[in-house]
């Protein structure tokens, strides 16, 4: 794999596992989370070491892809804002967009020789 693949794959991993594993953290010290928040960042985590070991790359860039994409439609309605707290929550979802922009990028450069 090429090195630049190889970064961005380890890139978009550190993402996840930082997440994620923020989250986890604050919970072990007693910070209130959800428990739909602590299942979400438990799968970030997952997400982060397979994209970082390089398991089944294509498939699990794929999975991460469409649950940010999910993330960024429900957790980030910019549409539904106006002003300052529109421009915020546009950010985040175009943040959002960036990072599945990058794996399915990642899906196709990476993963499983083809024939």
């Amino acid at each position: 794999m090429k090195l630049e693949v190889r970064l961005a794959q380890w890139l978009l991993a550190a993402a996840f596992l930082i997440a994620g594993g923020f989250r986890l953290w604050q919970a072990l010290r007693g910070v209130p989370i959800g428990n739909d928040a602590l299942l979400l960042s438990t799968v970030e985590v997952l997400i982060g070491v397979l994209l970082a070991a390089g398991w089944q790359l294509r498939a699990v860039a794929l999975f991460a892809a469409a649950l940010l994409l999910t993330d960024a439609v429900l957790s980030h309605p910019f549409w539904e804002f106006s002003g300052g707290a529109q421009w915020t929550r546009l950010q985040q979802f175009m943040k959002n967009m960036g990072l599945v922009g990058g794996l399915v990028l990642l899906s196709g450069a990476g993963g499983a020789k083809r024939r």
